[in-house]
């Protein structure tokens, strides 16, 4: 009798906990086509264009209590036809785990978070979730929160390990062997941010540690540390909406490289002319490499959500022009509400060097860039349409003459979002 009350007991504890705490189940289906002809660099005349669909899966789960909360979110990015017939395996090897972690309320306003997450912070030019890749961004770090009223302080701190060769990483120490795309070895990261009514401001110190490797391609024993310090300042009153960025960075880049006198200004400004009317205008200017041999003033905006700057043809610091001539984009927009859930977005970029790519000449080109978003019931429609009007420095840059180059560099685009909520 004794062992059937406590029995009892226990399920109705079990009962109580899980009515206190809330379980999330939702997940995510987006295919997205596309026609490349001339995204991301210039395409060959002779060159056919590329076309192919692509679908990302997520599966969500979160559980939040009093104390703690835990999440994961499952991952897997299928391109149509990759895999063979009857294949008993995923050929690309996409499917992963995208985000899994806890977060533990420490009181007073504090918290830590800790495990894979996104780390996204003002409006994404340096740390974002870069949801636009199908496979999207992550970090593997350790988040200590505090929040009160409007005041907020995120410190981030990472290290990390691979373990492709375990003796290795018995005998040799912690050597990290993960290269490419600014992958870093260590990673300390501070965001402090403040609201007002009309304005709000933040400052991002953030410091990426890159392993060394000797001429000959070994491991090294140390890092290259490299330091990222800005601000994002916003403004808002009325119709008129004001925000502006301020990044520089100095320290060593992967390999050794001196970073000096590197930077990333900008400036925005929004203007709702009506209910269905909002324009806007800006400019960044983005510094490059004009150092010696061994040295760099190349600035690059690290883990942002590139895609959402420079054009969506992705023709600047998306996987590219990582120490090259700088950027001047100048650009206007205007976004349409069409009414019943749609919109439609235009803007017009204009490119130059920040240097000279040629002698006397910094002219790279022009972008138009449209896109036009629809919500239904439970889904969304989005597509869209880019066309770059490329001039004599776009053709130096990319390595490719006019006479060979395709006559219209252009990119479209459709997708379909799908957001079930299966328990909240």
């Amino acid at each position: 009798m004794k062992k059937q009350i406590i029995t009892l007991g226990l399920l109705f504890l079990g009962c109580l906990q899980v009515a206190n705490a809330q379980f999330t189940l939702d997940g995510e289906f987006r295919p997205r086509t596309e026609y490349r002809h001339g995204f991301g660099s210039l395409i060959a005349d002779e060159a056919e264009p590329g076309y192919g669909i692509s679908t990302r899966i997520r599966l969500n789960s979160g559980f939040k209590t009093e104390k703690y909360k835990v999440f994961i979110s499952l991952q897997d990015v299928m391109v149509w036809g990759e895999n063979r017939q009857i294949l008993p395996y995923d050929q690309n090897n996409s499917f992963g785990v995208f985000q899994a972690w806890g977060e533990l309320q420490l009181g007073g306003g504090w918290s830590t978070k800790l495990g894979r997450q996104v780390l996204s912070y003002d409006d994404q030019r340096i740390l974002g979730g870069l949801d636009w890749a199908q496979q999207g961004r992550n970090h593997d770090a350790a988040l200590i929160k505090y929040a009160k009223d409007s005041f907020k302080l995120d410190l981030a701190l990472a290290f990390n390990q691979d373990y492709s060769n375990p003796t290795g990483f018995v005998s040799s120490g912690t050597e990290y062997n993960t290269t490419g795309f600014f992958s870093y070895k260590t990673m300390q990261m501070l965001h402090l941010s403040k609201a007002w009514d009309k304005f709000s401001g933040s400052l991002l110190l953030m410091n990426n540690g890159f392993q060394e490797y000797e001429d000959d391609g070994v491991t090294g024993d140390g890092t290259s540390s490299l330091l990222t310090l800005g601000t994002h300042l916003k403004y808002k009153a009325g119709k008129l909406g004001l925000a502006a960025n301020a990044y520089i960075q100095t320290g060593d880049r992967q390999n050794e490289v001196a970073v000096k006198g590197a930077y990333d200004v900008s400036l925005d400004a929004t203007f709702k002319a009506s209910d269905k009317v909002t324009l806007g205008a800006g400019v960044e200017i983005i510094s490059g490499n004009d150092a010696d041999a061994g040295e760099t003033g190349a600035f690059f905006p690290l883990y942002g959500t590139n895609h959402k700057f420079n054009g969506f043809m992705d023709y600047f610091y998306v996987g590219n022009h990582a120490n090259s001539i700088g950027l001047v984009d100048i650009h206007a927009s205007a976004n349409f509400n069409l009414g019943k859930g749609s919109s439609l977005l235009v803007k017009v970029l204009n490119f130059s060097g920040e240097q000279e790519i040629t002698e006397g000449e910094k002219a790279l080109g022009t972008e138009l860039d449209i896109v036009f978003k629809k919500a239904f019931k439970g889904y969304a429609l989005v597509a869209g349409y880019s066309q770059m009007f490329a001039a004599d420095g776009m053709y130096d840059l990319k390595g490719i003459t006019e006479d060979a180059a395709a006559g219209g560099q252009n990119w479209a685009w459709a997708m379909l979002v799908i957001k079930p909520k299966f328990l909240n």
